[in-house]
């Protein structure tokens, strides 16, 4: 790509604000949807721990080619997709809560916005 093609020659929109979520309720989803949600926001967070872990672990003396690079990111996400299934931090039975308690968590922002 030509670097004249990314300056921008018409005018760019200002961002529209967020829609409030005090009417987001959680009740459409299913109790093994939230659970699954919260486990896989664990394993994602997991992830990246052991991304950062594994810098501290030094060479294994295995080649650095594409495909090893590749193999050994799977090799992590899969780690910490298991770590997090089966137990993990346990971050995610409070996100499991937060997302069965969505109601009482947007009357608790409401009245702290209110009061700042």
């Amino acid at each position: 790509m030509d670097s004249s093609e990314l300056i921008l020659t018409e005018a760019v929109l200002p961002p529209s604000p967020l829609a409030k979520l005090e009417g987001v309720k959680g009740d459409g989803i299913s109790e093994e949807k939230k659970e699954q949600i919260a486990k896989d926001f664990e394993s994602v967070l997991l992830s990246r721990l052991l991304d950062e872990m594994k810098g501290a672990i030094g060479e294994w003396g295995f080649e650095k080619d594409g495909v090893s690079a590749q193999v050994e990111g799977m090799f992590w996400l899969y780690l910490a997709s298991e770590v997090a299934n089966n137990g993990g931090f346990g971050l995610w039975k409070d996100i499991y809560d937060f997302l069965t308690n969505v109601e009482q968590a947007n009357i608790t922002t409401s009245s702290l916005d209110k009061s700042l």
